[in-house]
C-alpha cells in the first residue's frame, strides 16, 4: 500500500467525524458539515423541495430527508449507485442531462467533487466546471427564493466561482464547516435569491 494511501487510511479511522457518523447512521462524515451549514443558515425547513446533485453514497439525502418532513421531497441525483434512502428519490446519472419535469426546488444542494488528477490547476478547472453547471442547474430548477449550496475549492477558480455566483444570487456567503478537514481546501457556498438574468 502506498505511503499516502496508508496515511488516508490512518486519518479516516481516526477522524471523529467518520466515528460519529457510523453512530448516528449516516452514510458519510459530510452529513455534518450539512448539518453544521444548516444549523447556521437555517436552510432545511418542514415541506421543503431539495435535490442534492452529486449525493452519493447519501449523507446530505439523509439529513434533507430528515429535516424536510413532513411533506418535503428529496430527489437524490448522482452517476453512482446510491442505496435507497428513506424519503428520498434516486435519480441514476449525471445532473446535467436530468429531467425532473415539473420540480422547483426551494433547495440545491451541491457537494458534487471531480474525479481528481493530483494536478492543482487541473482539479480546479473541473471541480469550478461543475460549480458552473450546478449553477446553470439552478436556472432550470431552483425557485427565484431558492437556496443554493455548493462545494468549491480555495485555488486559481475560486474567484470565479464566486463571482459568478454573486452575480446571479442576491445573497452570497463561505462557510467552512468544522466537519471539513482543515488541511483540505475544499469551502461551501450558501447562495440565496436567484437573480433574473
Amino acid at each position: 500500500m502506498a505511503k499516502s494511501n496508508k496515511q488516508w487510511l490512518r486519518r479516516h479511522v481516526t477522524d471523529p467525524y467518520v466515528r460519529k457518523a457510523r453512530e448516528q447512521g449516516y452514510r458519510s462524515r459530510s452529513a455534518f458539515k450539512l448539518l453544521e451549514i444548516d444549523e447556521k443558515e437555517k436552510l432545511l425547513r418542514p415541506g421543503a423541495t431539495v435535490v442534492d446533485l452529486g449525493a452519493a453514497p447519501g449523507g446530505w439525502s439523509q439529513v434533507a430527508a430528515a429535516r424536510v418532513k413532513p411533506g418535503g421531497r428529496v430527489i437524490a441525483i448522482d452517476l453512482l449507485k446510491i442505496a435507497p434512502i428513506t424519503g428520498v428519490e434516486v435519480v441514476a446519472g449525471d445532473f446535467r442531462a436530468a429531467r425532473l419535469e415539473g420540480v422547483r426546488a426551494d433547495i440545491v444542494l451541491s457537494d458534487l467533487a471531480p474525479n481528481l488528477s493530483g494536478v492543482a490547476n487541473v482539479d480546479q478547472a473541473r471541480a469550478a466546471g461543475l460549480a458552473f453547471a450546478a449553477i446553470d442547474f439552478c436556472r432550470k430548477t431552483l425557485k427565484p427564493d431558492g437556496v443554493f449550496v455548493v462545494k468549491t475549492f480555495h485555488g486559481e477558480a475560486f474567484g470565479e466561482v464566486l463571482a459568478r455566483l454573486k452575480r446571479e444570487f442576491r445573497k452570497v456567503m463561505v462557510r467552512k464547516p468544522s466537519a471539513s478537514r482543515g488541511e483540505s481546501s475544499e469551502t461551501y457556498v450558501v447562495a440565496r435569491g436567484l437573480l433574473a438574468l
